[in-house]
C-alpha cells in the first residue's frame, strides 16, 4: 500500500513538473510566432507555467481510471475530447478567475476571440484542451502505463522529490510575492517580517519584469457599471 502511494506520488509530481515545463515552451513559442518579446513564465524561479501542469495532471487522473467497456475506438475518442474540452476550459476559467480575485491581475484575456466566456476561456481554447486530451489518451497514457517500472528508480525518485520541494517553494513564494504586490497597490503597509522581506526582495519592478504580460484589473470600473 505504501509503495503504491509513493509510486502514484512520483507520477503525479512528474506530470505536474513536465506539464508546467511544456506549458512554458508552448507559451513562449506561440509568443515568438506572434512577434512578441519577453519570456513568459508562471513562477518567479524556473521555466514553469503551472496551469499546464495542472491540466496534464487532471488528464492523467481522469483518463487513467476511465472504463470504456463496449465502446468503439471512435466513441472513446469522442468522449475523451468532450471531457477534455469541458475540464480544460473549466480549469482555464477557474485559474483566470482566482488570479483576478486574489492577485488583482489577469495574464490572458480572450475577449477579442469569438465565442469567449468572460475573456477567461473560449470555444477555440476549449477545443485545444480537448485535442490535447485525445493526444494524451492515445499516445502519452500508453507510454506511462508501459514504463511504470521507470518510476521505481531510486535516483529518479530522489530527483523528483527534490523538484517537488523546489516547486512547492517556487509556487509559495510566487503567490506570496504577488499577494504582497496587490497589497502595495492598495497602499497596505508591511505588517510583519515576511511582508518586509517580500518588499525588499520582490519589489514591483522585479515582479513586473517577470509577469510583464499580467494586466492589473480595475475593479472600480466594474462596480461603477
Amino acid at each position: 500500500m505504501k509503495k503504491k502511494l509513493v509510486d502514484k506520488s512520483i507520477i503525479i509530481l512528474s506530470l505536474f513538473i513536465v506539464g508546467s515545463l511544456i506549458g512554458f515552451i508552448h507559451e513562449n513559442l506561440f509568443a515568438m510566432l506572434k512577434g512578441q518579446e519577453g519570456i513568459r513564465q508562471g513562477l518567479i524561479y524556473g521555466p514553469f507555467i503551472p496551469v499546464y501542469g495542472v491540466g496534464l495532471l487532471l488528464f492523467y487522473l481522469m483518463f487513467s481510471s476511465f472504463y470504456f467497456r463496449g465502446m468503439s475506438k471512435f466513441w472513446k475518442i469522442i468522449l475523451v475530447f468532450v471531457v477534455g474540452f469541458f475540464m480544460g476550459g473549466f480549469t482555464e476559467y477557474l485559474c483566470s478567475f482566482l488570479q483576478e480575485v486574489i492577485m488583482g491581475t489577469k495574464s490572458w484575456d480572450y475577449s477579442n476571440v469569438r465565442f469567449n466566456l468572460n475573456g477567461r476561456t473560449s470555444l477555440f481554447h476549449a477545443c485545444c484542451w480537448g485535442l490535447m486530451s485525445v493526444l494524451f489518451y492515445l499516445y502519452v497514457l500508453p507510454i506511462l502505463q508501459k514504463t511504470k517500472k521507470f518510476f521505481d528508480n531510486k535516483k529518479y525518485q530522489l530527483f523528483i522529490m527534490f523538484m517537488g520541494v523546489f516547486m512547492l517553494f517556487d509556487c509559495t513564494i510566487s503567490i506570496l510575492a504577488c499577494l504582497r504586490q496587490e497589497a502595495r497597490r492598495k497602499n497596505v503597509k508591511p505588517n510583519n517580517k515576511i511582508d518586509e522581506l517580500l518588499d525588499k526582495y520582490y519589489p514591483d519592478e522585479y515582479l513586473n519584469n517577470i509577469y510583464y504580460n499580467a494586466v492589473v484589473v480595475d475593479n472600480s470600473k466594474k462596480t461603477s457599471n
